[in-house]
């Protein structure tokens, strides 16, 4: 039943002229006065706080901490956030599923029922992270790339199998049907929900990707958080989090004829990472805001993780009901969706004034121009008239620039493959149509296809060393680029649908031909990606291409037309056409009026409302034949992808002793800033001569059945040897090379030895001799996706601590959420400052006895020489709760206990 604390249960009328009961806002505000003007994110929020308030878990105290909620308050109040379901990805939703499955096993072992561990909120897991683009340019290329993905994916897709019958509110979206985001968007989400009580209440949920914000576009509260914390959420434990500052962005104007959503996030990601707003709610309004098209606002919500909030929220207002009828939402639940925000006074976007915000921040959509991001990072927007200028400068600048450190007088030469093939430095190498931030919006994916259409007429080709591919967020976009005729445009340049997937911005992009990457390596050559994706890390596209540009899908298709970077697409032509002539891109980049004209393809109910049918009642041949296990507790039979987790090893009911603090630990690693999720736990492929690769091969897996790390996080002995393996990570401890460059890859120096190593037998000798060990790093230390095995890996080697001079939000709590402490430099203290080289040992003093969120602890010194320095340091530690999870051994075994005590 619904708690009624605030005498807030109320009738509200619906359109039809039914009724139904909320837990009214409105009659909270005369309670509360300044609900009134509350963020709508916040009153939504507000809302779930109100209905849960149980004086347990939830007391009326949270509610009145939040109802009187200021702008620039403190931020010292913990919110117990109940959300109404959980999504998952398959990349991190496989790992999830085998924790479930050995608390069931745990249980079992204490006496207890294998159903005392059962999600309490609906759960869905999408499966889209798997597919890889082995085959592209033809027609067959989808069918070929998804038969791939079932052969080499059975075994986990067979533990799914056992976890949809094992678990009563666990569903599976089987793959081939698309990203996680889009289905979400499209399918999952329902605008609100009835309780068993019959009370209506909004939408909200948490997933685990750091993409789930894209949810935000059509007003749904809900933002990525790790495995770990999803995996409590659904287990019947709130979302803890601090109440956050609130940043208003006011949107004014319109975007101008030529310009893209795509230009437009890129533009928001630049503005919104450099004020700094990580840990924040962002929260759009004003006139330009209500002229955004729904998946426009859903691809800037898309990008909340690249400019570091929580969320980039939207309100409900008709455009969100328009969405929510072109895709095929039925009468009944549109009547719900729209009557309750009315309701409850939350439907519209607000003017100007009309909230009080942290902070307001003003952007004229008519100053956004067309723009690319890298070639490293997706908060580095280059206008495109300053593409080809800026990584000829890149070229040469030193790695600490974000240059390429290559000697200027190289940059002009050209190189032939051993097949002949001629490559110059800045070749686009891959051009990829990809990743849910865009191709859930119809208006960039038909102005790729209009340009193509326009590319074709004109004689234009793609050149053979450009891997193409299309990989759309839905099957319902291949529907509408069919029925508009442009899809046989897109195919003629190699654009043919490859998968219904995350690919290339997840790592899964294929490789490149043996004769292209023996010449790129041989002549340390610095190759481009462009994709439509939102992540551009280092060697997240591919480990040879070392410059990758997120670019709008029109973009995309432009580039891989004039197949270098070094193009000025402003002033130089695309390349030849008919006759030899030359054409640029103003004779073939398509019209607002021309991709308006083709619109009314791509939003069609029943189009929808069939493809999403078939989720059950037609999931596909190949994931038909796929046959699970049955039973209520998993067997864990021997395999490489699915192995039963190690975190309830030695489980007991009383938590472990308190800590006495660190004593005598070495640095396992010494990094710089910007160090993200992709460099301390990679997704793509796993090299032969790895950790990971060489355990693989130990036990009778050969290289071309690896797969990627991704896709084996259901096994710990393969993720925790790829922690910190990427080959790009720069550990600071080994000395430079003679040029003064740094080392790339997971090798690290073991001490008192010396001896130099890979990260992971470092590790697991200081774990043999009983040594602890620390990791320090820079800036924004764990950027990136909400990877649970960031946290996981750096717990198994041993890792006690880490210690940067900042923490991206979702990492940091997945850290606490592993049992290990997320230390931060105060002040001007760094790594540099304190010349920390890793020959030194450390102790951590202050966490001994009763530890308070966000206290000072002392990091202690001890250098080579013998001399000793101290150091405080704030405990990020950040409320509460996170002191019983530290306590626990983690929030796992903090929630195993409170369920089998229940």
């Amino acid at each position: 039943m619904s708690n009624n604390a605030f005498n807030t249960l109320k009738d509200f009328e619906l359109k039809s002229g039914k009724t139904a009961k909320f837990h009214s806002l409105p009659a909270l505000a005369r309670k509360f006065p300044s609900v009134k003007r509350l963020p709508v994110s916040i009153r939504i929020v507000l809302e779930a706080v109100l209905r849960n308030c149980d004086g347990k878990k939830v007391t009326p105290e949270h509610v009145e901490q939040l109802a009187n909620w200021k702008p620039n308050a403190d931020r010292v109040d913990e919110i117990p956030f109940v959300v109404a379901r959980v999504v998952l990805q398959d990349f991190t939703g496989v790992p999830l599923l085998a924790d479930l499955a050995a608390m069931r096993n745990v249980a079992g072992g204490l006496g207890k029922k294998p159903k005392t561990i059962e999600p309490l909120v609906p759960v869905d897991l999408v499966v889209d992270h798997s597919v890889m683009i082995d085959h592209f340019g033809t027609k067959k290329a989808l069918a070929e790339n998804m038969k791939l993905e079932f052969e080499r994916n059975n075994e986990r897709y067979q533990f799914m199998k056992w976890g949809m019958q094992a678990f009563d509110t666990f569903g599976v979206v089987p793959p081939g049907f698309g990203i996680v985001h889009q289905v979400n968007l499209e399918y999952l989400a329902r605008g609100v929900h009835k309780g068993r009580d019959g009370v209506l209440y909004p939408d909200t949920l948490v997933g685990t990707d750091s993409h789930t914000t894209m949810i935000n576009g059509i007003g749904v509260v809900g933002w990525g958080v790790g495995g770990i914390e999803a995996e409590a959420g659904m287990l019947g434990q709130p979302v803890y989090f601090l109440t956050p500052d609130v940043i208003g962005v006011e949107l004014k104007g319109r975007l101008r004829e030529g310009v893209t959503a795509t230009d437009l996030v890129l533009t928001v990601t630049e503005m919104l990472r450099k004020e700094g707003v990580v840990g924040k709610f962002v929260e759009f309004f004003g006139e330009g805001t209500r002229s955004l098209a729904l998946p426009d606002r859903a691809t800037i919500a898309n990008m909340a993780p690249e400019y570091g909030a929580t969320m980039g929220f939207f309100p409900v207002d008709e455009r969100t009901i328009d969405y929510f009828e072109g895709t095929g939402r039925t009468k009944a639940e549109i009547d719900a969706f729209e009557s309750y925000f009315r309701a409850q006074k939350l439907f519209g976007v607000p003017k100007a004034g009309e909230i009080d915000y942290t902070k307001v921040l003003a952007l004229d959509l008519d100053s956004v121009a067309p723009s690319l991001a890298g070639p490293k990072r997706p908060q580095d927007r280059i206008e495109i008239s300053d593409v080809a200028g800026s990584f000829a400068d890149l070229f040469s600048k030193p790695v600490a620039s974000n240059g390429f450190n290559q000697p200027a007088e190289k940059l002009d030469q050209a190189f032939t493959t051993s097949d002949g093939v001629e490559l110059h430095n800045g070749d686009v190498l891959i051009a990829a149509i990809t990743s849910c931030t865009n191709t859930s919006n119809p208006g960039v994916l038909l102005a790729a296809g209009l340009l193509a259409k326009k590319a074709v007429e004109a004689g234009l080709k793609v050149r053979k060393h450009v891997k193409t591919s299309l990989a759309p967020g839905s099957r319902v976009v291949t529907e509408y680029l069919e029925t508009a005729g442009l899809l046989p445009y897109l195919e003629k340049l190699g654009f043919a649908v490859a998968a219904y997937g995350c690919t290339t911005c997840i790592g899964n992009a294929g490789d490149l031909t043996p004769e292209i990457n023996e010449a790129i390596l041989k002549n340390d050559l610095i190759c481009a990606a462009v994709l439509s994706g939102n992540r551009n890390f280092e060697a997240r596209i591919h480990p040879n291409l070392k410059a990758n540009f997120l670019a709008s899908p029109p973009l995309v298709v432009a580039y891989a037309l004039a197949g270098n970077v070094r193009v000025d697409l402003m002033t130089q032509p695309v390349g030849k056409g008919k006759g030899g002539r030359d054409v640029y891109l103003g004779e073939i980049w398509p019209t607002s009026d021309e991709i308006y004209a083709l619109m009314k393809h791509a939003m069609n109910p029943k189009v929808f409302k069939a493809n999403y049918a078939q989720v059950k009642d037609n999931p596909g041949k190949l994931w038909e034949k796929v046959k699970g296990t049955k039973g209520d507790i998993y067997d864990w039979p021997t395999s490489t992808y699915i192995a039963k987790p190690p975190f309830f090893d030695d489980f007991t009911m009383e938590p472990p002793a308190a800590a006495g603090g660190i004593h005598g630990a070495r640095a396992l690693g010494v990094f710089g800033d910007s160090i993200t999720t992709d460099h301390i736990s990679p997704a793509g492929s796993i090299k032969a001569t790895s950790p990971a690769g060489k355990w693989l091969i130990e036990n009778g897996v050969q290289p071309i059945d690896f797969n990627s790390y991704g896709s084996r996080r259901g096994n710990h002995e393969v993720m925790m040897r790829g922690t910190f393996a990427n080959v790009r990570i720069k550990n600071l401890m080994i000395p430079p090379t003679a040029d003064g460059s740094r080392v790339e890859g997971g090798d690290t120096i073991h001490q008192p030895s010396g001896e130099g190593m890979s990260i992971y037998d470092a590790a697991m000798r200081y774990v043999a001799a009983g040594v602890p060990t620390v990791v320090f790093g820079g800036e924004e230390y764990g950027t990136g996706s909400s990877r649970d095995w960031a946290a996981k890996g750096t717990q198994l080697l041993g890792v006690k601590a880490v210690i940067a001079r900042s923490f991206e939000r979702i990492h940091r709590s997945n850290l606490v959420g592993m049992g290990v402490l997320p230390l931060q430099f105060k002040d001007t203290d760094s790594v540099d400052s304190l010349a920390i080289t890793g020959k030194e040992t450390f102790d951590i003093e202050g966490i001994e006895g009763d530890i308070k969120p966000q206290q000072d602890v002392t990091l202690v010194i001890h250098r080579a020489d013998g001399s000793t320095q101290r150091v405080a340091v704030l405990l990020r530690i950040d409320t509460p709760i996170e002191v019983d999870y530290y306590r626990h051994g983690g929030i796992l075994p903090f929630v195993l206990r409170q369920l089998i005590a229940a």
